[in-house]
C-alpha cells in the first residue's frame, strides 16, 4: 500500500469518517414476517439493512468513506477495501442491532456479488459465506443495477413492466424491467459514466479549492455552481448524434470541456489548479450538456418501448434512480420529459438512490418472494467486477433507427428555469 493510501487509511481511524443510523428501530418485539440481511459493498460504502418480506425496513446502518476518496481526488481501491475490512462487522451488528433481530431470525442473507470494484466486492461476499455457513442460513447474490432498479418498488406500488434509468458514478443504463430479474438492456454508457465524467471535470477545474465547494464531491460541486452559471457561455456539441440508439458517451464531453478550460486558463493568465472567473459558467454548461444528452436517449428509449408495445401508452413509468439521480437538474429535465410523453415519473429518495444495505435487502426479499436465486449451498459462488444487466436488445433499438423529435420549446424552458437563479 503506498504513502498516499497509508495516510488517508490514519485519518480515517481519527474519526473522518461518518456513521449513518436508522431511526427505525424495533427493538424487542417478535417478528412473524420473513427478514433479510443486506450487505453492500460494491464501492466506497459499507452498508446493511434488516428489511421484512412486508417492505419494512427494520434497521440499517452505513459507513460512509466520501471525505476519505475526496483527499484522494477518486477513489483507491485498496483504501476502500481495507475500510470495508475495519468496518463490516461493526456495520451488520449496527443494522441487526437497530433492528432489534438475531442472524438466526434471518430468512436469507443477501449480498451484492457484481458488479463493482473487485477488491471491495470480496470483502462483502467473505464476511456474508461466513455468517451463512456459521449459521446456515440462504444466500442471496445480488446484482448491483438490478437492487437499484427494484428499489422504487419499496418506496412506491409500482407493478412490471417500467422503463428505468440507472445513472451513477460506474454507471449509465436504460432497461426494462419485467421481472424481479428480467430486464431487457435498451442502452448504457459505451465509455464512462456520468457521475465518473462530472467528478473529473470538477477536479479539472479545482473545485475543492472553491469556497463553496471544498467540502462537496465533484458532482454535487458542479451542480451547486451551475444554479448561478450561464450555460449558454459555453456550448459543447452533444455526443453521439449519428447513433439512433440508446447508448449513452461522456469521455468525448469531457475532453470538449478540458479543451474549453484550457482555452479559458489561457485566456485568464492563470495556471491549472487555479480558480477561473468563469467556473459557474463552465460547470452549468457542462451539466446542461450531460442532462440534454441523457433525456434525448431516454427519449428515443420511451418510443422504442411504446412502438414495440414493451410499454403500455396507457401507463406507461419512467424510474430513474442512482447517485447522478439526485441531481436537481438532470431529474427536473426527465420529469419534464416524463410529463411530456405522458409517462409517470418515479424516483426514490435520495438516501436511496446512492449506494446503501436497504436496497440489497430489498432486492433479496422480492427474490426470496419470487423463488429466484436462493441458494442452499454457496460452493463456487465468485464476485464478478463486470456483469451486464438482463438480455441486451440494443442492437434491435438501433434497428428501429427511431428519430428523436426536437424537444420543444416549453419543455428547454422548463429544463432551464431549474438552472435560473432564485
Amino acid at each position: 500500500m503506498n504513502s498516499i493510501a497509508k495516510s488517508l487509511l490514519k485519518s480515517v481511524k481519527h474519526g473522518r469518517a461518518a456513521w449513518l443510523r436508522s431511526s427505525s428501530a424495533r427493538s424487542g418485539k417478535q417478528h412473524l414476517r420473513k427478514l433479510v440481511l443486506g450487505i453492500e459493498t460494491s464501492c466506497d460504502d459499507t452498508g446493511a439493512a434488516v428489511v421484512d418480506d412486508a417492505g419494512n425496513v427494520l434497521g440499517e446502518a452505513l459507513h460512509c468513506q466520501k471525505e476519505v476518496h475526496l483527499q484522494a481526488g477518486g477513489i483507491i481501491p485498496v483504501v476502500a477495501q481495507q475500510l470495508h475490512r475495519e468496518n463490516i462487522e461493526q456495520v451488520v451488528k449496527e443494522a441487526l442491532s437497530v433492528s432489534g433481530v438475531s442472524v438466526h431470525e434471518l430468512a436469507a442473507i443477501a449480498t451484492t456479488v457484481k458488479p463493482g470494484l473487485a477488491l471491495s466486492l470480496e470483502v462483502g461476499l467473505q464476511y456474508s459465506l461466513n455468517l451463512v455457513n456459521k449459521y446456515e442460513k440462504p444466500f442471496i447474490p445480488i446484482h448491483h443495477m438490478e437492487a437499484h432498479a427494484l428499489t422504487i418498488r419499496l418506496t412506491h406500488h409500482v407493478e412490471f413492466p417500467f422503463l428505468v434509468l440507472l445513472l451513477s458514478g460506474g454507471h449509465c443504463i436504460l432497461a426494462v424491467a419485467q421481472g424481479v430479474s428480467d430486464f431487457l438492456l435498451l442502452g448504457q454508457s459505451i465509455d464512462i459514466a456520468p457521475g465518473d465524467m462530472l467528478d473529473k471535470v470538477a477536479r479539472r477545474l479545482s473545485l475543492r479549492k472553491h469556497p463553496e465547494c471544498h467540502s462537496m464531491a465533484g458532482g454535487k460541486a458542479i451542480e451547486h455552481l451551475a444554479q448561478t452559471g450561464d450555460w449558454q457561455q459555453h456550448t459543447f456539441r452533444l455526443p453521439m448524434q449519428q447513433y439512433r440508439n440508446c447508448d449513452f458517451s461522456f469521455s468525448g464531453l469531457q475532453n470538449l470541456a478540458n479543451k474549453a478550460i484550457i482555452q479559458k486558463e489561457k485566456e485568464e493568465g492563470i495556471q491549472e489548479g487555479e480558480i477561473l472567473s468563469c467556473v459557474k459558467d463552465i460547470a452549468a454548461a457542462v451539466q446542461h450538456a450531460v442532462a440534454v444528452h441523457i433525456i434525448q436517449r431516454t427519449y428515443r428509449a420511451m418510443l422504442f418501448c411504446i412502438k414495440n408495445s414493451i410499454l403500455s401508452s396507457k401507463n406507461a413509468t419512467l424510474v430513474v434512480s442512482g447517485g447522478v439521480a439526485s441531481n436537481q437538474y438532470i431529474r427536473k429535465g426527465l420529469q419534464t420529459l416524463a410529463d411530456a410523453n405522458d409517462f409517470a415519473f418515479l424516483c426514490p429518495p435520495p438516501r436511496l438512490c446512492t449506494d446503501n444495505g436497504v436496497m440489497i435487502a430489498w432486492n433479496g426479499v422480492e427474490r426470496l418472494r419470487a423463488g429466484l436465486g436462493v441458494l442452499h449451498s454457496t460452493d463456487g459462488i465468485r464476485y464478478e467486477p463486470k456483469a451486464p444487466l438482463g438480455i441486451d436488445i440494443s442492437k434491435r433499438v438501433e434497428e428501429d433507427s427511431i428519430k428523436v423529435p426536437k424537444l420543444k420549446k416549453d419543455m428547454m424552458v422548463s429544463i432551464l428555469k431549474s438552472n435560473l437563479v432564485k
